[in-house]
């Protein structure tokens, strides 16, 4: 063999391997005799590569494959769930826009803030999760609910009303993505589907945690005025202000107690 086809050893070996194990689980696959009536089956180590790709294309083996792909897609997306229809948006953005205002840098680090967001979330949430557990998951299992589909539309029930208790005030944004779908007008909130609701939500959430943001700005600007007017009147304009605002916003956010302000009035905002 020359210097060319070496390389294509392995390739023809491969394919040479192939084609015997497909021919050979041809000449493996049952039979069917002249009287109808079967032949003994000669693979019993289940070794016939075309019979478990029909035994794969079975409605039965269909529905089960697409069911796991369908709980992985689940479990994939289960962080953009979380963060897109729960009031994990809302806190996480005030608390960015809390550590702009201070000008901490990375204090505190986002690791903290993302936990303490998560559990705000898991406490504001709670009462609509016992709802979806109640009415869909509890009688799913215990067979009260014959499909995965009808415990679906039950699960959806509660996460529905939450979200429609916080676009109450804002029903423009629903009205948007009506418009851009090219939806009819809703009579009724049945007649809003899911795939509207969901981002009306959450440009109400962005909405409403960039006004908080604004206000709990003010103090701090205020602060960060008083000591660039003082610097500039002392004559130390080479003295960053910021340098010097920093310890007065910290003392200023703890005798305020503001981690309490702020908070309860996160909570207290989703009613």
């Amino acid at each position: 063999m020359s210097r060319r086809t070496r390389p294509l050893r392995p390739l023809l070996t491969l394919g040479l391997a192939l084609f015997s194990v497909c021919a050979s689980a041809q000449e493996t696959s049952p039979s069917v005799g002249a009287a109808g009536n079967p032949a003994v089956d000669t693979n019993p180590l289940g070794q016939n590569i075309i019979d478990a790709f029909r035994q794969a294309g079975q409605p039965e083996n269909i529905s089960t494959s697409l069911l796991i792909v369908f709980l992985l897609t689940i479990l994939t997306l289960a962080p953009a769930i979380l963060v897109m229809t729960t009031s994990f948006t809302r806190i996480i953005v005030v608390f960015g826009f809390l550590r702009q205002a201070m000008a901490t840098q990375q204090s505190p680090p986002n690791q903290v803030l993302i936990g303490i967001a998560l559990f705000l979330t898991f406490f504001i949430m709670a009462p609509t999760y016992q709802r979806v557990y109640d009415e869909a998951v509890q009688p799913y299992i215990q067979g009260d609910i014959p499909t995965i589909t009808e415990a679906y539309d039950k699960a959806l029930v509660p996460m529905r009303e939450f979200m429609f208790r916080q676009l109450e005030n804002n029903p423009r944004d629903i009205a948007l993505f009506m418009q851009i779908a090219k939806l009819p007008r809703p009579q009724a909130r049945a007649d809003i589907p899911t795939t509207v609701l969901v981002p009306a939500f959450i440009l109400n959430e962005m909405r409403i945690s960039f006004q908080i943001g604004f206000i709990i700005y003010i103090p701090f600007l205020i602060i960060d005025m008083v000591v660039a007017s003082t610097l500039m009147a002392m004559g130390m304009m080479m003295l960053p202000p910021v340098f010097v605002s920093l310890p007065f916003k910290i003392i200023m956010f703890v005798l305020a107690d503001g981690w309490m302000l702020l908070i309860g009035s996160l909570v207290r905002s989703f009613g």
